[in-house]
């Protein structure tokens, strides 16, 4: 059996600004520096063996976190880099259904149909990120592994090992910002999630909990 943490990056400026930073390199807050000592300090006590990242930045600061103290170097992997929003790259949410009404609908409802502007599909998107995924498993089989990525992957793969559709992905729920979640693989590669979006350690620090978009989902239901 091999072991993956999946962490998410710390709070990030496009977090907090509700821009849409996919390969745009934005920077961790202050408060997602916080964040990512407290996911260090949750995962303290798991015998992380291996610890890869996405390239960008606000993914290997949070990688380097989890490393600290543990002689391990963070291995980058481009591969698990979040979507490339082609267009959308650093463009305020606000602005994406007036800018892009046919991709953003999309992205909404479903995603399967989903090809970014200039950017990146989303099938395309989930086969580079589960690819990614299953080859590092392979090449670590039976250890611990941590991966430091991005909301959406972590989504995109979670649809995945749910055994959804990618047109199902809406219905699935946004985890926090440095939150943690473990999936465990066979030798068959078979995925079973054992835990999912944890964020119980960030305490008052949780991006989420302070966005009124997320409050109105939780509200509403995820219509």
């Amino acid at each position: 059996m091999t072991r993956v943490i999946f962490v998410r990056h710390g709070e990030a400026e496009g977090n907090v600004d509700r821009n849409f930073h996919g390969h745009y390199d934005s920077m961790l807050t202050e408060n997602g520096r916080e964040q990512i000592k407290l996911a260090a300090r949750r995962l303290k006590d798991e015998p992380i063996e291996v610890i890869v990242s996405s390239d960008l930045t606000r993914a290997y600061q949070t990688a380097e976190a989890v490393a600290e103290g543990r002689g391990i170097e963070v291995a980058k992997d481009k591969a698990l880099r979040e979507i490339y929003g082609g267009d959308w790259e650093n463009v305020p949410w606000d602005e994406l259904p007036v800018k892009f009404p046919e991709s953003y609908g999309f992205w909404l409802k479903d995603p399967l149909r989903l090809e970014m502007p200039n950017g990146e599909t989303m099938v395309a998107f989930q086969t580079r990120v589960r690819r990614a995924v299953e080859d590092l498993v392979t090449r670590n089989s039976g250890k611990v592994i941590c991966v430091a990525t991005h909301g959406t992957v972590i989504k995109a793969l979670l649809c995945g090992y749910h055994g959804k559709t990618l047109s199902e992905l809406p219905d699935m729920l946004w985890h926090d910002n440095a939150s943690v979640t473990v999936v465990e693989f066979d030798d068959a590669l078979r995925p079973t999630v054992v835990l999912e979006g944890e964020n119980a350690h960030l305490g008052g620090r949780s991006t989420l909990a302070r966005q009124s978009w997320w409050r109105k989902k939780l509200i509403e239901g995820n219509d």
